[in-house]
């Protein structure tokens, strides 16, 4: 058992009865000497002094209450508890304590109502088990009070007065003394029927609550609970219950059973949630069972409902029919919502059957229909049905949408339908919206996709989606960054396009929604999603966002750019290299000029993550460079004397023949990686030559005040790059630069130069230092690293 299982806090009952925190620490079952018997014991986690040492008698009444508490009375007004910090440890210890009685684990009190004549005989004799009850009389109510109220701190005392209050039928008595003191309008006798009422409550016995619940009762109750002593005024609970809450019946409810059990559940639901106070921890586990009372009514309403297929085929029929009106409609959505919600207390495998009875009177089309009504409380209730089915299964509607693709339209898709009620969500802070992209994101998660020996859900799934969907989702993004929105500026001689960007916040907040969904895409999808990308030319239209004053949009374009490069892809990389995308990137640096913010930080590290990332494949080179000289080394130390006499006879007739024509020694043919060094060099050599050159080419600021930075990467340039043969960028661009190109094609500032050329993983040296060598220093490697 882990420390934290052990964690407990140990309360006693001090002479108020009031529960006193005695300390928090680690409690064990042991068997202890002196005590003759296994023991609980309790050592401080501060110091490890003992805090509790009690010995588990066998006649002792141990109490579980709800998941994490056990009580036990050991004297006399001598009431302790173990509060645990998690049920694992509350079970364990509650099965030493039962199997030490001989008793069941799965019981809450571990005997029965006969107290030890050694513990309380002066109190309770053996042979008079039950609490003797005062006369149930006006002038008795204070008494009854304080007796109510006296026993709620010891569970044997609670459970004997429980069974008083059962076997003598004095709950109906009680509530007939309350007609009579409301009749009689006596304050104070209501306010102590307030404490007896509240009190019984707490004694958390469901057989009490049956009585107290019924038709016949309930309304008594509640009127019992207005009277507060603590408030000036009585509430008015009655008055809600029978005039403002309206029970509607959607279709109309033939069993009695069912609508007196509807009836009931949401009047002990107002009494826990609106009527009683808030209770303390302790307070709060003498309402489990009233928890549990609501519950099982609502596992009992569902099945009731689920086993009358004509009742669910009426609401369905009723639901898509277009003859009927829209309040009627609002009402059917509304009891779907809460019938939905009422099957989340079904165990799992009832509540797999649940959602398949929906599913097979055809919840999804219903929905389909309507979702996509213009009543705002429709959809809303709409989508949070949706959210049930999703949750309880994204498989089963991924499975209808792609079924229903075969048969209908795209637009009509429900996948779709669900795309444009984010789209068009009307709530300034887009509610709806996130909840939607949210369930939009489980269905596309290939998480949850399954993959069986004949299908493969994630591609059958994300093909379709791609195929029908994937433009829906991407509309408005397009939309907002096409290429008829963009203007020059009015400043003449100005080269800069600026994009017009939605100023509107609203459509911010959307486009944002949408880059967070297409970021997910691109982290969970590579390959559908690269596509796409690549078709659309989608990254540069992100990037368009750049300029907007809205600064969490861009930096959502920046964070979908960033999740891109740090894939390492090299598709993605040339694709990157040759659209020239990190153009928008520096002149939205540049715009932000010295201010210190969120952007700049996130600019900043997009490229640290590409120097970071070149710096590796640089260390990568020098440490192959010093693997394959020390190779080198060691077979010329191999070499014979023999072999070394003819090099040196060459090297004369070498240099003898310095003046004529080079004589080429017959010696063995060198190795492609002796020219992987030279190739480098060379390029670093030319890489210098072009860094000073950029010197002269910085950003110039305009004479509108602002700085210009555009790129000369042209296509052929790219294209070359990615050659057999090809040398570095910077060998490549210069002389486009020498002819003629004016200061509007101004080459990459020195800060940027590194990210020129193709980015991430374009060269791409071997983790393990014995691969084979001819495939370690293969030509392509050596001539892409200029690339």
């Amino acid at each position: 058992m882990s420390d934290t299982r052990r964690r407990v806090k140990v309360y006693t009952l001090n002479e108020d009865r009031q529960w006193d925190d005695r300390g928090t620490g680690h409690v064990s079952s042991t068997y202890v000497e002196r005590l003759k018997g296994m023991s609980l014991l309790v050592r401080a986690e501060s110091d490890g002094s003992l805090l509790l040492e009690s010995k588990i008698n066998p006649n002792t009444a141990y109490q579980k209450q709800q998941d994490t508490l056990i009580v036990w009375s050991e004297a006399e007004n001598y009431d302790l508890a173990l509060s645990f910090q998690e049920k694992a440890g509350c079970d364990e210890i509650w099965e030493k304590i039962c199997q030490v009685q001989g008793k069941d684990p799965s019981v809450e009190v571990t005997q029965d109502l006969i107290e030890s004549e050694e513990e309380h005989i002066e109190e309770m004799p053996e042979t008079s088990p039950l609490i003797d009850l005062p006369s149930c009389e006006l002038n008795k109510l204070e008494e009854i009070a304080d007796l109510v109220t006296s026993v709620l701190s010891s569970p044997i005392r609670r459970e004997k007065l429980a069974l008083a209050l059962e076997n003598e039928g004095y709950i109906k008595k009680l509530l007939q003394l309350f007609q009579v003191c409301e009749n009689l309008e006596n304050t104070e006798g209501l306010h102590h029927l307030y404490e007896i009422i509240r009190g019984i409550l707490f004694l958390n016995k469901a057989t009490l609550f049956e009585v107290m619940f019924s038709d016949e009762c309930i309304m008594d109750v509640v009127g019992c609970l207005e009277y507060d002593p603590s408030l000036a005024q009585p509430k008015r609970h009655r008055e809600f219950l029978t005039k403002t809450a309206k029970f509607k019946e959607v279709i109309p409810i033939t069993d009695s059973e069912l609508r007196q059990k509807i009836h009931q559940t949401y009047r002990v639901q107002y009494i826990q949630d609106i009527i009683l106070p808030t209770p303390s921890v302790f307070e709060e586990n003498f309402l489990s069972t009233l928890t549990s009372f609501i519950f099982f009514n609502k596992v009992e309403i569902v099945s009731m409902l689920q086993e009358d297929e004509k009742f669910l085929s009426e609401v369905f029929a009723q639901l898509t029919d277009e003859a009927t009106d829209d309040d009627k409609r609002c009402e059917l959505v509304n009891f779907f919502k809460e019938f939905c919600a009422f099957s989340q207390t079904l165990q799992p495998q009832n509540r797999d059957a649940f959602f398949k009875t929906l599913a097979k009177l055809g919840i999804l089309p219903a929905l389909e229909i309507v979702m996509g009504m213009d009543d705002l409380q429709v959809r809303s209730a709409a989508t949070d049905i949706f959210s049930y089915l999703v949750e309880f299964s994204p498989s089963m509607v991924r499975e209808f949408v792609m079924q229903e693709a075969q048969q209908s339209d795209d637009d009509i898709l429900l996948i779709n339908v669900v795309i444009e009620q984010m789209i068009c969500d009307t709530d300034p802070e887009l509610g709806g919206a996130v909840q939607l992209m949210g369930l939009l994101r489980t269905l596309i998660d290939p998480e949850n996709m399954l993959a069986t020996a004949n299908k493969t859900e994630k591609s059958e799934f994300l093909n379709f989606f791609y195929n029908h969907c994937m433009h829906v989702l991407t509309a408005p993004l397009l939309a907002n960054t096409s290429e008829d929105k963009c203007e020059k500026d009015a400043v003449v001689g100005s080269t800069k396009s600026n994009t017009i960007c939605p100023d509107n916040y609203q459509t911010a907040q959307l486009l944002a929604l949408i880059l967070e969904l297409l970021t997910f895409c691109v982290e969970h999808h590579t390959y559908h999603i690269k596509n796409y990308i690549m078709n659309k030319d989608l990254l540069r239209r992100v990037l368009v966002l750049m300029n907007s004053k809205h600064t969490f949009l861009a930096l959502c374009a920046l964070r979908f750019m960033r999740r891109i490069i740090g894939l390492k892809d090299e598709f993605y990389n040339r694709y990157i290299t040759k659209g020239n995308l990190f153009e928008p990137v520096i002149n939205a640096l540049l715009d932000n000029g010295t201010r210190y913010n969120l952007l700049n930080s996130a600019v900043i590290e997009l490229f640290e993550f590409i120097r970071v990332t070149f710096k590796g494949l640089k260390t990568k080179y020098e440490q192959e460079k010093d693997r394959q000289n020390q190779k080198l080394n060691s077979n010329r130390f191999r070499r014979d004397a023999r072999a070394l006499e003819e090099d040196e006879e060459m090297w004369f007739n070498e240099d003898e023949e310095e003046e004529g024509e080079a004589v080429v020694p017959p010696v063995e043919k060198s190795k492609p990686e002796d020219d992987f060094p030279d190739s480098y060099e060379k390029f670093m050599e030319t890489k210098k030559a072009k860094e000073s050159e950029d010197k002269e080419n910085l950003p110039k600021r305009t004479s509108a005040g602002g700085f210009k930075f555009t790129f000369s990467h042209s296509a052929s340039a790219a294209n070359g790059a990615n050659g057999a043969n090809s040398k570095s960028v910077a060998a490549q661009t210069s002389p486009a630069s020498s002819n003629g190109s004016s200061s509007k094609n101004a080459t990459l500032t020195t800060a940027v130069t590194a990210t020129k050329g193709s980015l991430v993983g374009l060269v791409d040296y071997p983790d393990d230092e014995d691969d084979d060598e001819e495939e370690e220093t293969s030509p392509r490697k050596r001539s892409r690293l200029g690339s």
